[in-house]
């Protein structure tokens, strides 16, 4: 009698389909929460408290999730009316790279362009940090913008709740903006 029970316990099992599961590489699964936000938009505001970011304060701050692939996401960051922003992930051999894809209105390159950095540990499925690497330490060098040498970026998706973005860097510098995703907006 107890064979035939757990006998139709497992025939039961069987015929449920399995929950789709996260994977266990924190990276693809980092990436794949950040695909299953594909084609939505949203609000968000700065939360933290740098003076330098006064200008983010007063304006209405829109991210996008679009140009989603297994390996690549795409989100323009919209802030007002200044649509010039867009950060890319994307899967390397060694993690994931994040890159800052500046452009003006006509598409041309913006000021620093393509810049940002990989990975140096998996991180979690919810947060990702990216150290600024070499290509982008020159650019900044170039540019005059030596403080931005020591930059550490940070992207964080807590699937139904929150996506972060980030910036730190030693001496106390910190940007954070955060966007709710219970509320999708229209485009």
């Amino acid at each position: 009698m107890k064979t035939l029970f757990l006998a139709a316990i497992a025939a039961a099992s069987l015929s449920v389909p399995a929950a789709a599961q996260e994977p266990t590489n924190p990276q693809d699964a980092f990436l794949a929460r950040l695909n299953a936000l594909c084609g939505q938009s949203f609000e968000g505001q700065v939360v933290s408290t740098d003076a330098a970011d006064a200008d983010f304060r007063g304006k209405r701050l829109v991210m996008h999730v679009r140009d989603c692939a297994a390996d690549e996401v795409g989100i323009p960051f919209a802030v007002g009316e200044d649509r010039s922003r867009r950060w890319v992930i994307t899967r390397t051999d060694t993690g994931l790279r994040l890159k800052h894809d500046h452009r003006d209105e006509q598409g041309e390159i913006h000021g620093y362009h393509m810049y940002g950095g990989d990975t140096a540990a998996a991180g979690t499925a919810e947060r990702q940090e990216f150290p600024v690497d070499q290509d982008s330490i020159d650019q900044f060098v170039a540019g005059g913008a030596n403080v931005s040498t020591t930059n550490t970026w940070a992207v964080e998706v807590h699937p139904e709740r929150m996506f972060a973005y980030e910036l730190s860097r030693p001496g106390g510098r910190f940007f954070r903006v955060e966007f709710d995703l219970t509320r999708p907006i229209a485009d």
